[in-house]
């Protein structure tokens, strides 16, 4: 008797390194990250190695910056079989740019990544989820330069970023093209409640996470999505000096138990790239970008 096919959700990873956080952008400037030991590589593999036990794929939103400094380890995602994605080249927030500042952000980056990888670029994640009411033209650039989708929109009240009132589920922003994936929550006493990871995925108990992950995705009837990054499962990276408590909680806290956490989550759920969990909306693949054959995957998973 065959199983029954499982929801699979998106597995994402937003690749960047522990001081370009927007919570220590008050106390590292950028023009002082090359002063920095870069701790991504390592937590990349350590990622990659995570994901190969468990069989499943994910999409990696890599920032232009890190791939400059990391091509070997971009080939080491791509050569895995996962999905290479732009996270802007230096966490700067789109909210932050003029109009002609994105687009030279979008181009150069998705140049650096596609020259590393040898793949195409379609998929772009705005740092610290910065597209909203006041970049309504981010998403018609998007599309301008060359991206398929933008999982960029996180549709909740947070003091850094949110768009409350933005669709839960995938659309096209200004009526374009482009589609838009947000952020997976969940509805409680008409608010969005967010569940797609993140700070909240170390400082939640795990059970409580998970069922609201479960209420908003299958109990909903549509996939969502989950993401972290490479610094949560490092937790003997250096601590910053001169940032407030509320980063130093938001950054810190489980870090210890994030990965043990997240072993649990992969066996829990079933998972796979944006690009495939999203195949209804976004259609087939662009050749060099399929990596392994959902066929495949299927097996492995």
């Amino acid at each position: 008797m065959n199983r029954p096919v499982r929801q699979r959700h998106a597995m994402t990873v937003d690749v960047e390194d522990y001081f370009q956080v927007y919570a220590f952008f008050k106390c590292i400037p950028r023009d002082s990250w090359d002063g920095y030991s870069c701790r991504v590589e390592a937590n990349v593999d350590r990622i990659l190695a995570q994901f190969a036990t468990a069989g499943i794929y994910a999409t990696f939103f890599t920032l232009g910056w890190i791939a400059e400094r990391h091509p070997a380890m971009v080939r080491r995602i791509v050569d895995a079989g996962h999905e290479l994605a732009s996270h802007g080249y230096d966490h700067r927030r789109v909210d932050a740019m003029d109009p002609a500042a994105f687009r030279e952000d979008l181009r150069r980056t998705r140049a650096i990544l596609q020259d590393a990888s040898g793949v195409a670029v379609r998929g772009y994640r705005a740092p610290t989820f910065s597209i909203g009411p006041t970049t309504p033209w981010a998403f018609d650039i998007l599309a301008e330069e060359g991206h398929s989708y933008s999982s960029s929109v996180n549709p909740v009240r947070h003091d850094n970023y949110g768009t409350p009132d933005a669709p839960r589920t995938p659309y096209h922003p200004n009526g374009g093209v482009l589609w838009e994936f947000p952020m997976t929550t969940a509805r409680l006493f008409g608010r969005n409640l967010p569940c797609s990871g993140g700070g909240y995925f170390r400082l939640l108990p795990y059970g409580l996470f998970r069922r609201g992950f479960a209420t908003a995705t299958e109990g909903e009837g549509h996939p969502g999505i989950f993401y972290f990054h490479p610094w949560e499962v490092d937790p003997d990276q250096p601590r910053v000096a001169g940032c407030g408590w509320k980063s130093r909680l938001r950054h810190y806290t489980n870090l210890a138990r994030m990965s043990g956490r997240l072993d649990r989550l992969l066996t829990d759920f079933a998972w796979d790239r944006m690009d495939r969990v999203f195949a209804p909306q976004l259609g087939t693949l662009p050749p060099g970008n399929a990596g392994t054959s959902a066929k495949t995957h299927a097996t492995a998973a």
